[in-house]
């Protein structure tokens, strides 16, 4: 039985790889049989190639276009092959398809993400303020602006401290000059503002979640083993953490949060005190462990796209491991040629000449 034509983005899997290409894996051993498509922003993003994990694979405009351009573009790939559903796994193109959500529920096109509200609620520049009453502790964060805050911002925390981007990255500053030039790489890449982090020592863990309408369907609770130059999980664990579940839980339901997500955590080595880093609004890119280890996040999040009921998950396996890898994807050069000429992978109209 021919399964829902589902598109997922964030086929990007270098050295700080996005959530599309273990999302696909997940939906790969999906029961629902699904035919996986792609959406890229470089012609030369491995995922777009991983044969065994989709059928095709499509450019798309990059978030900075805006949501109109963005909806054309989808009007086009869904005239070549219709899309049941889209999974979005990117941070910075997530108010774009919020923006587009009811125009593709027109279309037929099926969505599972938080609205508006709920996504800035956990925005990074007001997340402090937005759970100030639920007892939760977040290390003191401050947006910074303009580059002449600096020096209060950094009096105020003290060193070391985290710059960290608005959508992604962070890097640790050990004095004024260091916060500086973090400033500056970081406005210049993500935008402003840039955020000013304490520094809390101590053990990091990871909440990867799924939550509909607050109510959490899933969790699965992993340790940090290796890490590389920017932070990033390279090698991990899954752990039972019942502080930090029960935490993630309230958090969700108090916000109402609707999709996929991953709660940062850090457990303080002097106190012992469990506080909240960020809540980024996707899977991580770590979420095919969460498959692994029992829960399918991703199945689930799509029976929930295409208005399926979905019990919570309640048991995971502990001590899973994983550990990433490179792997070369060989390609003829024609692949590249149709991702950057046609803007697909496959020409669907005349059937797949790229064989």
């Amino acid at each position: 039985m021919k399964g829902p034509v589902v598109a997922i983005s964030g086929m990007n899997a270098v050295d700080s790889p996005g959530p599309g290409v273990p999302v696909l894996r997940s939906l790969r051993e999906s029961k629902l049989n699904p035919e996986l498509i792609g959406l890229a922003y470089g012609a030369l993003e491995p995922g777009n190639f991983m044969e065994k994990l989709l059928e095709n694979s499509f450019l798309v405009p990059y978030p900075s276009s805006g949501p109109e351009v963005l909806l054309e573009r989808i009007r086009h790939i869904h005239s070549l092959k219709k899309l049941d559903v889209i999974i979005p796994t990117l941070d910075s193109e997530l108010d774009n398809y919020i923006s587009i959500s009811g125009e593709l529920k027109k279309m037929g096109i099926s969505v599972f993400l938080p609205g508006r509200k709920e996504l800035h609620t956990r925005d990074k520049t007001y997340l402090k303020e937005s759970l100030e009453n639920t007892g939760v502790l977040l290390p003191d964060t401050i947006s910074v602006q303009d580059v002449s805050a600096i020096r209060h911002v950094t009096e105020e925390i003290g060193f070391p401290l985290f710059v960290k981007g608005v959508f992604y990255e962070a890097y640790l500053a050990r004095n004024y000059e260091e916060a500086v030039g973090y400033f500056y790489a970081m406005a210049g890449k993500w935008g402003i503002p840039v955020i000013f982090q304490k520094y809390i020592s101590g053990e990091e863990i990871n909440v990867c979640a799924l939550a509909n309408q607050g109510e959490m369907i899933g969790a699965v609770i992993m340790k940090k083993l290796f890490l590389t130059d920017k932070g990033k999980a390279w090698a991990g664990v899954t752990i039972n953490n019942e502080e930090a579940k029960n935490i993630s839980k309230k958090i969700l339901d108090y916000i109402k949060w609707n999709s996929g997500c991953e709660l940062e955590f850090i457990i303080e080595n002097k106190t012992g005190k469990m506080y909240l880093l960020e809540i980024n609004p996707r899977f991580p890119a770590w979420v095919y462990l969460a498959t692994a280890a029992g829960q399918n996040l991703p199945e689930a999040l799509l029976k929930l796209s295409l208005g399926e009921k979905v019990s919570p998950f309640q048991t995971y396996d502990v001590g899973k491991v994983f550990v990433r890898h490179s792997w070369d994807e060989i390609i003829p050069m024609k692949y590249i040629e149709s991702l950057t000429i046609k803007g697909q992978l496959r020409d669907i109209e005349k059937g797949d000449n790229n064989e």
